[in-house]
Order: C-alpha cells, then sequence, then structure tokens
C-alpha cells in the first residue's frame, strides 16, 4: 500500500465551484504563510505549476460537456487569476521586506565616530632629527633653538659674512617687508649658534636643529623649507681632530659601525680652515661610497670676537648637515619631496605610533 507525500495536495475528483474554491483557499493560505523568497517559490510550485490542484482542474475542462465548458472555464479561469494575483502581490512584499532587511544588516552610521583612532605615523623628518639630537645629548651636549624670523646681523653680520656675499641677495635669501627692519627668514641654523655664544657661559657645547629657508626650488632634490643640525663647540685647546671624532662617532650611530668621514678643503666665512665633509656610507643601496653629508671647520676667530670671545684663549668646531639629506641616502629616498606632501603612507613606513 503505498502512500502520498505528507505535503501533496490531492487533485479533485471533478470540477465544481466547492473543489476550485478549495484549491483556491489552499493556495492564498500557502501564499500567506510564505515568509521569504525560497517559500514562496515552494508555495508557487505546489499551488500555480503543472502539478498543482489548478492546473489539474483547468485539465479536467476537457471532459465537461460541451454545455457547461463556458461556465467551468470561466470558473477555473478566474480562479487561476486569483492565485496569480496573489501570488504576485506577495512576492512584492517579501521582496521589500528582504531588501529592507539587507539594508538594515549592512548599514553604516558615516557620522559616527569610530571604535578605536587609526595608528598614526611619526613624520621621518622628526624621527631623524631626535635621534641626532639624542646622539649628541649622550655625549653631554645641549640643544638649543632660536626664532626662525630672524636678524641680519645672527644671521650674516655675525657670521663673518660680507655686504655683498651671495646669500645676502633677495635671489637666494627670504627679507621680510619692510627691508629696512633687516629681518629675514633664517638660511641656516647658525644665528643659533651666535646667539649660544652670547648668552652661555663658556665652555658651550651645543646642538641647534631647526628649520631653515632659502629660495630654492621645490624639486627632487630641493625645498625651499627643509631641516638641517648644526653643532657647535667652543673651548680651551679645541682642535680639528676633536670635529674629526665628534662627526665619525655621529656616522657610526647613524649608519652603522664600518662609517666614517673625510674631510676636502674648502671655504667658509664663518670657519677657518673650512672642510666639506665626505661621509662613507657601507651600506648605501648600489654599493658602499663616498657622499658629500656637510660643512664644517674651526670657528673663525671674527666669528668669536662677535660673540665677545677671546680667540687667543678659546677655540672651537662647528658643522651643519640637512636632515632631508640625511635621510635620502640613509633611507634611499629618491624625491625629496616626498617629505613635504604629507602622504601618510610616506610617513608609515619609518614607524609607528599608537
Amino acid at each position: 500500500m503505498s502512500h502520498a507525500p505528507e505535503n501533496s495536495v490531492a487533485a479533485p475528483a471533478q470540477i465544481s465551484p466547492e473543489a476550485v474554491e478549495s484549491a483556491v483557499q489552499a493556495a492564498l493560505d500557502a501564499i500567506a504563510a510564505a515568509s521569504d523568497s525560497a517559500s514562496l517559490k515552494a508555495a508557487r510550485a505546489a499551488h500555480a505549476g503543472e502539478g498543482s490542484p489548478l492546473a489539474k482542474l483547468s485539465a479536467r475542462l476537457r471532459d465537461v460537456p460541451p454545455e457547461k465548458k463556458a461556465e467551468f472555464g470561466k470558473l477555473v479561469g478566474q480562479a487561476r487569476g486569483r492565485v496569480t494575483q496573489a501570488f504576485a502581490t506577495r512576492e512584492q512584499e517579501v521582496i521589500e521586506a528582504e531588501t529592507a532587511a539587507r539594508l538594515e544588516a549592512e548599514r553604516v552610521d558615516i557620522t559616527a565616530l569610530p571604535s578605536r583612532a587609526r595608528v598614526g605615523a611619526r613624520h621621518p623628518i622628526s624621527l631623524l632629527q631626535e635621534e641626532v639630537a639624542d646622539i649628541f645629548v649622550g655625549m653631554g651636549w645641549e640643544i638649543a633653538e632660536g626664532p626662525e624670523l630672524e636678524h641680519e646681523w645672527f644671521n650674516f653680520d655675525a657670521l663673518n659674512f660680507d655686504e655683498d656675499h651671495p646669500a645676502r641677495q633677495e635671489q637666494d635669501t627670504f627679507y621680510v617687508d619692510p627691508i629696512a627692519r633687516h629681518l629675514v627668514m633664517r638660511t641656516h641654523t647658525s644665528p643659533v649658534q651666535v646667539r649660544s655664544m652670547l648668552e652661555r657661559d663658556l665652555p658651550i657645547y651645543v646642538l641647534c636643529p631647526g628649520r631653515v629657508y632659502r629660495t630654492d626650488e621645490f624639486d627632487a632634490t630641493h625645498l625651499p623649507v627643509f631641516t638641517q643640525f648644526e653643532g657647535l663647540v667652543v673651548d680651551k685647546g679645541i682642535t680639528m681632530a676633536h670635529l674629526k671624532g665628534t662627526l665619525d662617532h655621529a656616522a657610526r650611530v647613524l649608519f652603522g659601525p664600518e662609517a666614517k668621514t673625510r674631510f676636502r678643503a674648502n671655504f667658509f666665512p664663518f670657519t677657518e680652515p673650512s672642510a666639506e665633509l665626505d661621509l662613507w656610507h657601507p651600506t648605501f643601496k648600489g654599493g658602499a661610497r663616498w657622499i658629500e653629508w656637510g660643512g664644517c671647520g674651526m670657528v673663525n676667530p671674527n666669528v668669536l670676537r662677535a660673540a665677545g670671545i677671546d680667540p687667543e684663549e678659546y677655540s672651537g668646531f662647528a658643522f651643519g648637515m640637512g636632515i632631508e639629506r640625511t635621510l635620502m641616502f640613509r633611507s634611499d629616498v629618491q624625491d625629496m619631496r616626498d617629505m613635504a606632501e604629507g602622504d601618510v603612507r610616506f610617513s608609515e613606513q619609518f614607524g609607528m605610533v599608537v
């Protein structure tokens, strides 16, 4: 003895208003019970498909006497129309409900604060400047700072620049109106050295980091605003040997134990003798090599006199290097503009802070 499946719908024995209404009511109940697209699809197959009760009633129209075909055909056709309309209405309701539920589940409040702060990045210029400062503080030096808007006397005259020196021309230096006030945006941090000699007791061991300004083009190797670190020592018995040892130590800390420095004779108004400073970079990309790093020398006696220091009793040395240039060949940065454009993806390569 066979049994029909539990969820199957038995076909009516014959066409009658009662049989048609029963099939329609069963379909409407199934439609109303459908809560999602999947259950509605199953109800459609059971009550509007080829094997549904209404489809079987429609098939029995061929057995109806001719005089009854119109009456029963209209009865079955109207029933199927009611069911089809009910399916269309319920389908629209289900789609709208499912869309609303999906949008709610995916909703993001763009006005809300993030649940946690994004991890930020220290700018590599700041990181390297602090690292350099730590090196010299570790040797017992002090950090000295001064104004970026500086008087021409501190920026040039006290440093033994002649009145007709090219660096004093407007094509090299930013002068602040009115020109008669003799104010400039400092072109180096050497004015801080002058202020240190005027304000501090001897002996003096200071590092002078900070921003400087020059009328340079904004390109891959130049910036109109950049960062320097300069050092000054004034004490009794200071020689070039002390300068060489100091710079060799700084180079080894920054670039590795094999790094070293060398001097090439040059001229600077504020030092005598003066030298270009070259760095032996042992880990330079492409192979170890000598690279020009900055300038240095023994403090010119005229500079000491301008600060009220007797050059017969005291001597000193000074040096200066660019932070951006140091970063370029230390970390293989190809374009100096990357340091100034503020893209956090550049800074993220060098150090993160929470």
